[in-house]
């Protein structure tokens, strides 16, 4: 990291709960003020500062240094002391009373204020209620100053202080002395890793049960960021034994301590659950029983004659299977529509709607993320919102839409099941009124929900809801050899690689890892955008099996970026760089800014200017090619 030193001439910006600034120095070397970004709370006007990071060049406000650390000394000249305390850092001291305290105590002042403060009523109009006043915020800028000095010495970046200074205030030093492993708690964005980094930089005993208990939490989440609700018990001792290396012994002694404590929940056959799993596992199994003990109020509708309509109104023929999971979708309380790429899912959804419509049932419509609930709008014609939206998601209060205040409507549609973890499952389905009819879409063959669960699977599975599955490939689908591959894979069979001229499946051999790169970014800047008329950034998405080597996603994300954006605006964290314009995913969910895994957008510049401090930058990753492993659609 460079370094730069100067000293604190004007604070254009600070967001008090981030700790996010925008500061003015003066510095040696540099004829005009410097712009300096970065967590800096509690930097004040007329400081000398140390700082550590990097230079960066902005569209609108030029050359600035991102600040990733920094130190703060008093001033030692008379004009500094007076401009530092004229800063309105002190509660009780403006710019006047700095100049008539400077006056009286010269280079002197801060040793006066911090040691003899008493001293402070030999000025003009300082009597004891301004000098109790004085005290109190000289006290606190003290201990403001103080845990960022134990923080930073520790290991702590800036932007980490501000955020554990923001949760546990003065009591910071404290608490992260006496156990560190909070932080994995309380803090978000801190894990074990980096909790564990803080401990063992402070000394702290590796055996603890503090460290114990956190890394077994730690190996749970890792788990359920894989998919896995739970662990089972040799499982989860053998993962953390590996990972924190300490006995088994010592693991499965802290297991039974978390379990007596409620920090972990066992099941009867010995699955370790986190809390939250279990009881949105229990809770959306309960759930769907409630619904489905309720009778369904369009049970006694002729469902014959509603169809018949519709189809005469509508100038369209149902065949049997799409009939059948009309009629299924009108008598049950809870059904699941399934099927593979081409089997009419969409068309049968609409059928559904325009039934349920025609009977006077008010339909609410939902699916995962912000891309599927759009295209269910452009297909129904009808508003359909992401489930987080539609159950009126807000951080952190959580969801307004629960049990106590459930979703207005008879029928409840959520396309994308695949996609839904049981979390979000157990939410929606608390909101969902007993009397509504649930009704899931989705394909059991794709790649289950990011976060943890394979929910759509699972509830087929169970037996205890009526499916239908539509296994007929339409005319139109047919002439599409990614459909007509996809089935055969699911069927076992080798897919078609050769396609004609216009197919929409092309196989390209090649075994030289240059060559692949060269092919793969001609591709994607020249000939698909101009034979398909798409965009190469928003209508095309490259895989890859592997993060790293030439073919990885890292290096063609760094090739293809460079080819489609070349943009000059850009932003340096770590050792990536991200433009103005980049595609990005997030890729851990941020419940503060509403933005979850697997969201999908173009970077506006700057990032950190749009409510996106350097803490988060960390969670967001280039999708101009996905690593498999992050895939989601």
């Amino acid at each position: 990291m460079e370094a730069l030193s100067g000293v604190v001439e004007r604070i254009t910006y600070c967001n008090e709960e981030n700790g996010f600034s925008v500061i003015k120095i003066k510095s040696k070397g540099f004829a005009e003020l410097v712009t300096v970004v970065g967590s800096l709370a509690s930097v004040n006007v007329g400081a000398t500062v140390r700082l550590k990071g990097g230079w960066r060049n902005d569209s609108k406000y030029g050359r600035q240094f991102n600040a990733v650390e920094y130190y703060e000394t008093v001033p030692a000249t008379v004009a500094g002391i007076e401009k530092y305390l004229g800063s309105g850092l002190i509660k009780g001291i403006g710019p006047i009373y700095a100049k008539k305290i400077v006056k009286q105590f010269k280079e002197d002042t801060i040793r006066v204020i911090e040691d003899e403060p008493d001293k402070l009523t030999k000025v003009e109009g300082i009597g004891p209620k301004r000098l109790e006043m004085i005290k109190k915020a000289w006290q606190e800028q003290k201990e403001i100053k103080n845990v960022m000095l134990f923080l930073q010495s520790n290991g702590v970046s800036t932007a980490y202080a501000v955020k554990i200074y923001k949760t546990y205030g003065n009591e910071s030093i404290d608490i992260v002395k006496s156990n560190p492993y909070r932080l994995a708690d309380d803090i978000w964005g801190i894990g074990f890793k980096t909790a564990d980094r803080i401990a063992q930089q402070m000394g702290y005993d590796k055996n603890s049960f503090e460290r114990c208990r956190s890394g077994i939490i730690y190996v749970l989440n890792e788990l359920s960021n894989d998919g896995h609700c739970y662990a089972e018990k040799g499982q989860l001792i053998s993962e953390a034994e590996k990972m924190l290396e300490l006995d088994a012994e010592l693991i499965d002694s802290t297991i039974y301590r978390m379990l007596d404590e409620g920090t972990i929940i066992a099941d009867v056959d010995d699955s370790i659950y986190l809390p939250p799993f279990y009881y949105s596992e229990m809770g959306t199994a309960n759930r769907i029983k409630e619904i489905l003990s309720v009778q369904s109020i369009y049970n006694t509708v002729n469902t014959d004659n509603v169809i018949q309509k519709v189809q005469d109104e509508c100038s369209i023929k149902y065949d049997d299977v799409q009939v059948e999971a009309i009629k299924t979708a009108a008598k049950s309380k809870f059904m699941i529509l399934t099927g593979g790429p081409g089997t009419g899912k969409t068309t049968t959804t609409l059928a559904i709607i325009k039934v349920f419509r025609e009977i006077s049932a008010k339909v609410l419509l939902a699916a995962p993320t912000g891309r599927a609930a759009k295209r269910l709008s452009e297909t129904t014609g009808m508003e359909a919102k992401t489930i987080h939206r539609l159950l009126e998601y807000k951080p952190p209060e959580g969801y307004k839409r629960n049990e106590e205040n459930p979703l207005d409507c008879d029928v409840l549609i959520i396309d994308e099941t695949s996609m839904v973890d049981i979390i979000l499952m157990y939410n929606l389905l608390k909101a969902t009124p007993d009397h509504a009819i649930v009704i899931l879409i989705g394909d059991v063959d794709q790649l289950p929900s990011v976060g943890a669960g394979n929910v759509l699977k699972d509830i087929i599975d169970s037996g205890v809801v009526n499916v239908v599955r539509l296994t007929r490939i339409f005319r139109q689908a047919l002439g599409s050899a990614i459909i007509t591959n996809a089935h055969k894979i699911n069927k076992g069979e080798f897919p078609k690689l050769r396609g004609g001229k216009n197919s929409d499946f092309f196989f390209i051999e090649e075994e030289d890892p240059e060559k692949i790169v060269e092919i793969i970014k001609g591709l994607c800047t020249r000939r698909l955008p101009s034979y398909y008329k798409v965009d190469p950034v928003n209508d095309i998405q490259v895989l890859s099996p592997m993060q790293r080597g030439e073919t990885g996603a890292y290096n063609l994300n760094l090739v293809l970026q460079e080819a489609l954006n070349p943009s000059v605006i850009n932003i340096k964290y770590g050792g990536t760089i991200y433009r103005l314009k980049d595609k990005v995913m997030q890729i851990k969910n941020n419940y503060e800014k509403n933005v979850f895994n697997g969201d999908i957008g173009i970077s506006i510049f700057c990032i950190n200017m749009c409510n996106y401090s350097y803490i988060t930058i960390e969670n967001i990753f280039f999708v101009v090619v996905l690593n498999l492993h992050n895939l989601i659609f």
